[in-house]
């Protein structure tokens, strides 16, 4: 069975992904680059706490390569968002 707080949890996830799926749908077409680049300062935030939870995890194995993994996808989620905020930008410069 689970518990409470597990459910309220749950709850809040649920309340959170239908509540950002519902913002970010509603975003006009211009203004997708600038939400980017603030996407791109979270990303930068969830491989901060990846690297303090890595530094965290102390003598066990499993913690370290849980932290470990943890680093690596959230160093290529930053990245890659560089990367298309790059490549979208790039189609509002003038050809020549």
């Amino acid at each position: 069975m689970i518990e409470i707080e597990g459910m309220v949890a749950l709850y809040v996830f649920m309340l959170a992904a239908f509540t950002g799926y519902e913002v970010i749908g509603r975003v006009p077409v211009i203004l997708h680059t600038p939400l980017m680049s603030g996407s791109n300062f979270v990303h930068g935030i969830v491989l901060v706490g990846a690297m303090v939870a890595l530094g965290e995890a102390g003598d066990s194995v499993l913690l370290q390569a849980i932290g470990f993994i943890a680093v690596v996808l959230a160093a290529g989620n930053a990245v890659g968002g560089y990367v298309v905020t790059e490549r979208m930008l790039e189609m509002f410069k003038s050809s020549k």
